[in-house]
């Protein structure tokens, strides 16, 4: 047997030494010390950054909400009896992202954008975080082209612009859920994505809103973000902004995006119960001390962004249920303050089958007829004045039994404008639908028809000038405004129509 000599096994082992080929990895692993009602307290992760994501076993992760000295507070996305104490814990070293891109229109994806519809995997092109700072002064430029929801009362009394953020506001059952999709149904021609996020909301609930989109086709231009009320808090917590990520998306593409938040009320509560459970100081009504930091930072990225950055704009409908119409609670009047302006709903009205339920009165817009069409505003500021005054009136006639004969004529003037405000649900108008309809009442060619009578008049009304004077349709679309000659058109149209259908 032949005897290897020293200077041939050390070449050798150098020759090995040389080849080896080693790949060191450093990983911060933490333990988990205690766990229970979706938040776990970790120890060991010294170097955790807060909002990071961390890894759990069995395929469950979460965020990282509170930095202590001994151990760090996190929030998991999954249930609390798959993870136990001793578990190991994994630093990802990413912030909380979104998933975002033109796949995933049409499809309903829980916060973390994984697919909750059964149609397979989602196709996005890349992440954004979830949490950005939102735009300064410098890269916006000022509201001022309207987004036409539909609806007759919103358009011409409390418009709202792209990158306007107006809140929709009213005790429960009241139709804010309605207006929401209607006015998402109504950008179906506008080359404007959506985004509905329903937060805490019933799974039947969520099912009937997107098979009402589906069923008006548009789903085709919706993203529907879901964290149910049987989801783990975080989830709630989490889908505004994976939401508002996702429609920014489209916004820094130079596109308009539109994103509903369904509602605000469940996302500060799901807030307020994750931070007591990670020990956080309680303030009023038992929320934290940053609740009112919670949703500006979420809300003040409803922007119209500057041609320099694409010219692109995200519009924020925020909804607050309140409490037998106390909008002086805590959190009503904190999302009132962040916001240009609310469409309030009333219980009475609705109760009264006024559809959509909106107080015109308590309702405003801070944009104002700067997000309005010239023809609008010719109609609506005839209409704001008629209405405030028969507000004025119907608060006088309740004390009065006799009212002389010129304020017997303005209200029931006012019953008619009111009249011709309700719209029924999914029935979206387009604007120049709107303003024929509106422009009838204004000039007051209403007088001589009995109240049940107003509405049947209107349908029949669009139709013969459809039928008979679509010059008209396509004039007011195409000019926006109601010059001489299309007030001369009018009128001479009402003239016709009424004789053709005895009013």
């Amino acid at each position: 047997m032949p005897v290897m000599r020293k200077d041939e096994i050390s070449a050798i082992l150098k020759e090995q030494i040389r080849g080896f080929d080693y790949d060191l990895e450093m990983n911060e692993v933490g333990v988990v010390v205690e766990v229970g009602d979706g938040i776990a307290r970790v120890f060991g992760l010294q170097r955790a950054m807060s909002a990071e994501i961390v890894e759990f076993p069995n395929d469950i992760y979460g965020l990282i909400l509170n930095l202590e000295e001994e151990s760090v507070g996190v929030a998991l996305f999954g249930e609390s009896e798959c993870v136990q104490e001793g578990d190991e814990v994994r630093r990802t070293g990413r912030v909380l992202e979104a998933v975002v891109g033109e796949g995933l229109l049409g499809r309903v994806v829980d916060a973390l954008g994984r697919p909750k519809d059964g149609k397979g995997p989602i196709s996005f092109s890349e992440r954004r975080k979830a949490e950005l700072k939102a735009p300064g002064v410098i890269q916006r430029q000022p509201v001022d082209t309207p987004l036409q929801t539909g609806l007759k009362s919103i358009d011409a009394l409390t418009p709202i612009g792209r990158g306007q953020r107006e809140l929709i506001i009213g005790d429960r059952r009241t139709g804010k859920t309605a207006i929401a999709v209607d006015a998402i149904i109504n950008q179906k021609d506008a080359d404007v994505a959506c985004v509905y996020v329903a937060i805490g909301q019933k799974t039947s609930t969520i099912a009937r809103v997107v098979e009402a989109l589906e069923r008006h086709g548009a789903m085709g231009y919706t993203i529907v973000v879901a964290a149910e009320a049987d989801e783990p808090t975080p989830m709630q917590y989490l889908a505004p902004y994976a939401g508002c990520a996702m429609a920014e998306y489209f916004t820094y593409s130079g596109k308009d995006a539109f994103v509903i938040y369904d509602d605000l009320s469940k996302h500060a509560v799901a807030y307020r119960e994750m931070s007591l459970l990670l020990r956080r100081p309680p303030g009023r009504e038992a929320y934290p001390g940053d609740i009112f930091y919670t949703h500006s930072r979420l809300l003040e990225r409803a922007v119209r962004l500057s041609d320099e950055h694409g010219g692109g704009s995200l519009t924020a409908f925020p909804i607050i249920e309140t409490k037998a119409g106390d909008i002086t609670g805590y959190i009503p009047t904190n999302v009132i303050s962040i916001t240009d302006g609310q469409i309030y709903l009333e219980t009475d009205l609705f109760n009264q089958g006024f559809r959509p339920a909106i107080n015109v009165g308590k309702s405003v817009s801070r944009v104002g007829g700067a997000a309005q069409t010239k023809a609008m505003k010719q109609i609506a500021g005839h209409l704001r004045l008629e209405l405030s005054q028969y507000r004025e009136l119907e608060a006088f006639a309740e004390f009065s039994a006799d009212l002389d004969e010129e304020s017997k004529a303005q209200l029931a003037r006012g019953d008619r404008l009111m009249e011709v405000l309700k719209q029924e649900q999914y029935k979206p108008m387009a604007v120049e639908k709107q303003i024929v309809s509106l422009y009838v009442a204004v000039e007051n060619h209403l007088a001589d028809l009995a109240l049940p009578k107003v509405r049947p008049f209107l349908e029949e009304w669009l139709r013969f000038l459809h039928s008979e004077h679509e010059q008209i349709m396509k004039a007011l679309a195409k000019k926006c405004e109601i010059t001489d000659e299309i007030r001369r058109l009018l009128e001479k149209a009402v003239v016709e129509f009424k004789e053709r259908f005895g009013g």
